[in-house]
């Protein structure tokens, strides 16, 4: 009589709640989430479509010699014919100077009493480096400042008088030129080569200058305000002055390693502006990011000793990461500039 067969035992399940599966599933997990965040890095995520220069600026930039290191936009006509400066801003700041020059520019605009902020419709600059610490500059001016200046008068204010490129061009001293070059149009610079560059140019900017021309691009708004800073140097200075009182945003942005830097505002029923910060990597911008996101979202906690308005602020700013680039958004309405002028008044 056969005996009967023992019945095999059946090895356990392995549980993935406990004991190595536990630490299967952990690590299966945490790899998938990590793949998750290396894709989000990396992954180029949609823009809003920036706003083109015009024709006729697109064709002044395409000038400009060399390569450049900061360009910078004020449209102040436009600027002066929205509701946020009609509305919001004080008279005492409406006429105070956009800028006070000094040496024999100063002298110049006294005598011909220029006042930029009044004068001045729009401007355009170009910075570069020249040696260690010199900065040449090449600026455009559009406006009625044109008017202030006829050929008699600087004949009489001038050292020397040149023809660059079909045009009567004006040494003020020996570090400042001086060249009408159209109807209400200036152009201004402390190099004589950039001036001569400038009105008898060789190549095209967008074609010698990619790094520029790329950042022009990045800056969303194009009539009223925008900066496009190419040179490491330049965006450090810019974000330091930016931040020189909190020292905290200063480390958490990581900004000593931010590469370049465009920046644009655009003003009409209030303030919608936008900048961003180039970094080297994606991995340095998603760091950065993700700290100054932090920061402001603890900032905006009803227990800090942060004011409601500046809570109110900081609920408008949104932060994103986009491959090497921190971008960072605000758009703040009308209202909330009319509420802080009702606060201050008495």
């Amino acid at each position: 009589m056969p005996r009967n067969a023992v019945p095999e035992a059946t090895p356990p399940k392995r549980s993935l709640k406990k004991g190595a599966g536990l630490l299967l599933s952990m690590s299966v997990i945490s790899t998938l989430c990590f793949l998750l965040v290396v894709l989000w890095v990396n992954w180029s995520k949609s823009r809003l479509q920036p706003e083109p220069l015009t024709p006729a600026l697109r064709s002044i930039v395409d000038r400009i010699p060399g390569k450049s290191d900061a360009l910078i936009y004020i449209g102040l006509k436009d600027i002066r014919e929205s509701r946020l400066w009609v509305e919001v801003i004080p008279d005492s700041l409406k006429k105070a100077p956009l800028f006070k020059p000094q040496g024999r520019l100063d002298t110049l605009m006294r005598a011909a009493k220029i006042n930029p902020s009044l004068d001045i419709d729009t401007l355009l600059i170009s910075f570069k480096r020249h040696g260690y610490k010199e900065q040449n500059f090449l600026g455009i001016v559009w406006g009625p400042v044109s008017k202030k200046l006829p050929e008699s008068f600087l004949r009489t204010n001038s050292t020397t008088v040149e023809t660059i490129g079909g045009h009567q061009c004006y040494a003020l001293d020996s570090t400042l030129w001086l060249c009408p070059i159209g109807t209400k149009q200036i152009a201004l610079t402390n190099n004589k080569k950039m001036l001569t560059d400038f009105l008898v140019p060789t190549g095209s900017f967008y074609q010698r200058d990619s790094l520029s021309v790329a950042l022009i691009n990045k800056a969303l708004y194009k009539s009223h305000l925008w900066f496009a800073l190419p040179s490491a140097a330049w965006t450090i200075r810019a974000l330091q002055s930016l931040t020189s009182t909190n020292q905290g945003v200063k480390s958490l942005g990581n900004l000593n390693r931010i590469q370049n830097l465009a920046l644009s505002v655009k003003f009409n029923d209030g303030i919608e502006g936008q900048s961003e910060w180039v970094y080297t990597t994606p991995q340095a911008a998603f760091f950065a990011s993700t700290f100054l996101w932090g920061a402001v979202k603890l900032s905006e906690l009803s227990g800090t000793r942060t004011s409601e308005q500046t809570r109110q602020l900081l609920n408008k700013i949104e932060i994103r990461q986009n491959m090497e680039s921190i971008i960072i958004h605000t758009k703040l309405p009308l209202e909330f500039f009319q509420a802080a002028k009702q606060k201050e008044l008495p």
